[in-house]
């Protein structure tokens, strides 16, 4: 069913309209079927930012944590260095 504020406007004066499905036309060059809702279209692509905006928070967090493994892995290095070098002037 269609909302009130729904905004459907087929692109194309020859889309063919299908039953059952408020917004929905089927294209007869291509036999595809089209939603031409378009406030469907704003929720998704909303959802799909959203998506993208996660998927980057997560890289990043991702290549920070791998920073700080390698920079623990180095002060650890360092610091086996340090008590060796403690050991040998012992």
């Amino acid at each position: 069913m269609s909302k009130p504020e729904d905004n459907i406007q087929p692109f194309k004066e020859d889309l063919i309209p299908v039953d059952g499905k408020e917004g929905w036309y089927r294209d007869p060059d291509s036999n595809a079927i089209v939603n031409c809702n378009q406030t469907q279209y704003d929720q998704y692509m909303a959802s799909y930012a959203k998506r993208e905006k996660q998927q980057a928070k997560f890289d990043t967090l991702q290549s920070e944590v791998s920073e700080l493994k390698s920079d623990i892995s180095d002060i650890k290095e360092l610091l086996k260095l340090a008590i060796g070098e403690k050991n040998n002037a012992s």
